[in-house]
């Protein structure tokens, strides 16, 4: 860590008007949260599956051989296809025909193709100081031995263990950007989350006087996101600006 810190140190006094006049360290809770979900994959349908669906939907249809000769499609194709499409439910048999389902229905209107896939668990970590989830750098390294804890906690918050759904899902979309050509795995539902233990990281704050400018303000190293916290920063500023004001302006 005093590595970490010599190094921050040189470089926010690259500048010459910038002086450091107090550096700390301290922690702030981070909860872990497990999440299990169920992704889709979410893509433009093609033009054989909506010429398919659209055919169903217009006429009576009993067999793939039937659809084959009318699209003039090999026989294969459009088994496969009517195959796939009954697996995820957008088209069932009924009285002996092919019918669509309301999901079928709901898919061809809006031209998007969503196979169901299986459900995943992925790992979050909730930090109360953000009232947010953080997108954590794998390489940071974790500290010995860890400082006092931020001064500025919110205790009713470091509790929290329910979290709103749009929060955990807009997190774990942040987290799994995947995309395969023209398609995109996306978050369909919520399973459920459950809130493990919280683990102290690290952060490194620097409060500094601009001479040019004659002004006192903070910078915070945030080592779990291994990058400048702005937002641990405002909050300081917020807090303590008059203060500082007053023990290193006067």
């Amino acid at each position: 860590m005093s590595k970490l810190q010599q190094r921050l140190m040189r470089e926010l006094q690259q500048n010459r008007n910038i002086k450091i006049v107090k550096t700390a360290e301290w922690c702030i809770p981070i909860r872990t949260v497990d999440v299990t979900y169920e992704p889709v994959r979410r893509s433009t349908m093609d033009v054989l599956m909506t010429m398919l669906l659209l055919s169903i939907q217009e006429a009576d249809f009993s067999n793939a051989q039937e659809l084959s000769e009318l699209l003039l499609v090999d026989p294969l194709f459009i088994e496969d296809l009517v195959s796939l499409m009954i697996r995820v439910n957008l088209v069932r048999n009924e009285d002996d025909f092919y019918r669509l389902t309301e999901k079928g229905q709901r898919q061809l209107e809006r031209g998007i193709f969503e196979e169901e896939l299986e459900k995943e668990t992925s790992t979050l970590y909730f930090s109360p100081c953000h009232q947010s989830f953080l997108t954590i750098d794998t390489r940071n390294d974790e500290s010995d031995e860890l400082p006092e804890l931020y001064r500025y906690i919110d205790k009713e918050a470091e509790q929290q263990e329910q979290f709103e759904e749009s929060m955990v899902i807009a997190a774990l979309q942040e987290a799994d950007q995947e995309e395969e050509g023209s398609s995109q795995k996306v978050i369909a539902k919520i399973v459920q989350t459950e809130a493990q233990q919280i683990n102290d990281s690290p952060c490194l704050e620097f409060v500094l006087y601009d001479k040019e400018q004659d002004i006192v303000f903070v910078r915070v190293w945030n080592t779990l996101l291994n990058q400048w916290d702005h937002h641990l920063e405002q909050q300081l500023t917020d807090k303590e600006q008059l203060t500082w004001r007053e023990q290193y302006l006067s």
